[in-house]
């Protein structure tokens, strides 16, 4: 049993952190921005709320984020009250934000700083995958640093990988984004087809998912596709916001990402045209029909 600080939750951190408490068996304190929530879960989990992200950090062994973007990480860390300001010597940050490698740079060097270490550790499996505590988790850092954290991410994930140093674990999950946006389009401009052509879409998926076309989409996402219901899911603001790392980074290293950008622009529509902002990613579709 470890000491174990969790700030942010959201969808995705509250049953993390539940995992950490149940199945891990750790000392829970959470810190939210909402302090009700944080309350909900002490209530619920049997652990404990904090009033900031440096009290909740306080003689942590191990300090876990998953916030929204860049800007919300870099306040519970090292803004005022951040957990780096009440983290001790040898204890370990680990972020589950989907962010940018810059951030994780960035944080890796303020942990660095003050005695600590520093795991970027972006995960994917969505709300499910996270109250199911079977997260696959991309994580970015040294070695040894990697091991220590390893048992105790255990509690809500199913796959834990050292991508490389920090910084790898956000660019593996970049790259599982683009993969998820090409897939997703795929799939919608192919049961638009089906329908299109008077074919059985439930028939047709009952085939060709169990050949080179199948996909975690095809399987999790062609019923709700095809019966046009969107309102669940990771929703569309999301993944703009995690495609736009992915163009920025993309601009950086100077990769060709022609399919992803075009995707992104459709993602676009959906928000704008549709009002499909908090509609699951699977929602290209509506587009498609609309």
């Amino acid at each position: 049993m470890a000491k174990v600080a969790f700030i942010g939750l959201g969808v995705m951190g509250y049953p993390m952190a539940g995992h950490l408490k149940t199945k891990g068996g750790h000392e829970v304190t959470v810190y939210n921005r909402t302090a009700a929530k944080a309350e909900k879960w002490a209530a619920e989990f049997g652990g404990r709320a904090a009033p900031t992200p440096a009290a909740a950090a306080a003689d942590a062994d191990f300090v876990f984020t998953c916030v929204g973007n860049d800007d919300d990480l870099r306040s519970v860390t090292i803004g005022e009250n951040g957990v780096l300001s009440g983290m001790k010597a040898g204890a370990i940050l680990i972020d589950n934000t989907t962010a940018s490698a810059e951030v994780a740079r960035e944080l890796h060097a303020a942990a660095s700083a003050k005695g600590c270490n520093f795991i970027d550790a972006p995960v994917s499996g969505g709300q499910a995958g996270a109250e199911n505590g079977v997260l696959t988790v991309m994580c970015g850092g040294d070695e040894v640093t990697f091991e220590k954290v390893r048992p105790v991410i255990d509690a809500y994930a199913r796959m834990v990988g050292l991508m490389g140093p920090v910084g790898a674990g956000q660019l593996t999950k970049m790259i599982n984004q683009i993969c998820i946006a090409g897939v997703v389009q795929g799939l919608a401009e192919g049961i638009h087809f089906g329908k299109k052509a008077g074919l059985d879409i439930e028939k047709v998926v009952e085939v060709i998912s169990k050949g080179a076309a199948g996909s975690w989409q095809m399987e999790n996402r062609h019923k709700t596709m095809n019966e046009g219901k969107y309102e669940f899911g990771f929703a569309v603001d999301w993944m703009r916001k995690d495609l736009d790392i992915v163009l920025t980074e993309a601009r950086r290293n100077g990769a060709n990402l022609p399919v992803t950008a075009l995707v992104d622009q459709f993602y676009g529509e959906v928000q704008q045209k549709l009002g499909g902002n908090r509609w699951d990613t699977s929602s290209l579709l509506a587009r498609l029909e609309k």
